[in-house]
C-alpha cells in the first residue's frame, strides 16, 4: 500500500471508530446542518470550543477511568453493557450523543437526551459493598450526577492540558455545560468550576475500588485493536491517566508512566488532527447550519 493509501486507511479507521462512519459523516453528523436554532450553545460558546477540539480522545478516556470507581456506575456497565464485546458500539453511541448535544439544534439535543434516557431505563439492579447490597439505577439522580460531574471534569481539565483556550474561561464552560445535565435530569449541575470541585470531591466516600474496577482498568488499558491503532490509543490511555489526581489514580491502580506522556499526547493529538482535519465533521456541519440562519437573518 503506498504512504497516501495507507494515511488514507488510517484515517478511515479512526472515523469509524469514533463515529461508525469511514468518512466521519453518518446520517446523524449530516442531520447536523438542518435545523431552525443554534443550539443550546453555538459557535462562540466555550462548549463548542471545548468539544470540539481534539483533546476530546483524551478527555473521553479519562471519563471512563474516573466513572468506574463508583460502584453504582460500574455496576450498571459490568451488568449491562457490552463493552467488551462491542467497545467501538459502547463509544459510537457516547460520541454521538455528546455531539449532538453540543452542536445540534435544540431538539436534536433533547431527541438526544431522550434516546440515551430510555436506554437507561432499563439499567437497574444490585451490587454489594461491605456484605450488603446496595440496589441502582441508571436514571438515579445521584449516578447521574456523577457521570455529568465526572464528564464534565475530565473535559475541562483535558482541554486545560492540551487545548488552545476557552471563550470565557473554567466557569463559562462548566455554567453552559450545566444545560446538558439539566437535559439527562442531573438535579443540581454545577455551575462554575468551583462547583464542579465541591461537587466532585463530594462523591469521595462513595467511590471505591474492587474486582471490577481492576477488571475494567485492565480491559481499557489495552483493548482489541490493531498495531497501528493500539499504539496510539496506548499513549491516549497514559495521557489520561497523567492528568488525573493521585487519588484517583491509586484507587485505579494505575500510575503515571516514566516517560513523557503529556508530551508525547500533544504530539499524538497534533498528529490526528492533522489527519482528521479541524474542525469535526460534526461542528462543520453545525456551522453550515449557523450559516444558513444567519443568511436568511440578514435577507
Amino acid at each position: 500500500m503506498s504512504g497516501g493509501g495507507w494515511l488514507k486507511d488510517l484515517r478511515g479507521r479512526l472515523f469509524s471508530m469514533l463515529s461508525g462512519h469511514p468518512q466521519g459523516i453518518p446520517a446523524w453528523v449530516e442531520a447536523l446542518q438542518s435545523g431552525d436554532d443554534e443550539g443550546f450553545f453555538g459557535p462562540t460558546s466555550a462548549v463548542w470550543a471545548v468539544h470540539g477540539g481534539i483533546p476530546v480522545l483524551v478527555a473521553g478516556m479519562r471519563a471512563l477511568l474516573l466513572q468506574t470507581l463508583h460502584p453504582g456506575a460500574m455496576a450498571g456497565v459490568y451488568d449491562w453493557s457490552r463493552y467488551r464485546e462491542d467497545p467501538l458500539g459502547r463509544l459510537n453511541g457516547t460520541v454521538r450523543w455528546v455531539l449532538v448535544t453540543s452542536f445540534g439544534t435544540r431538539e436534536q439535543a433533547e431527541g438526544a437526551c431522550r434516546m440515551v434516557g430510555r436506554l437507561h431505563e432499563r439499567v437497574k439492579g444490585s451490587y454489594q459493598r461491605e456484605g450488603q447490597s446496595t440496589e441502582y439505577s441508571a436514571g438515579d439522580p445521584r449516578l447521574l450526577s456523577w457521570v455529568h460531574v465526572a464528564f464534565t471534569d475530565s473535559f475541562l481539565r483535558c482541554h486545560e492540558t492540551w487545548g488552545s483556550g476557552i471563550p470565557g474561561g473554567a466557569d463559562r464552560y462548566v455554567d453552559e455545560w450545566s444545560a446538558a445535565g439539566e437535559l439527562m435530569g442531573v438535579a443540581n449541575p454545577p455551575h462554575s468550576e468551583a462547583e464542579l470541585v465541591e461537587q466532585l470531591a463530594a462523591f469521595d466516600a462513595e467511590l471505591v475500588s474492587d474486582q471490577r474496577v481492576r477488571d475494567a482498568v485492565v480491559f481499557l488499558r489495552r483493548p482489541p485493536l490493531d498495531r497501528a491503532t493500539g499504539f496510539g490509543y496506548r499513549i491516549i490511555f497514559a495521557g489520561a491517566v497523567s492528568t488525573l489526581p493521585v487519588k484517583y489514580r491509586r484507587m485505579l491502580g494505575v500510575r503515571r508512566p516514566w516517560w513523557p506522556a503529556i508530551t508525547t499526547t500533544r504530539l499524538l493529538l497534533w498528529l490526528v488532527g492533522r489527519l482528521l482535519g479541524r474542525p469535526s465533521t460534526s461542528e462543520k456541519y453545525a456551522r453550515r447550519r449557523v450559516a444558513r440562519l444567519e443568511a436568511v437573518a440578514d435577507a
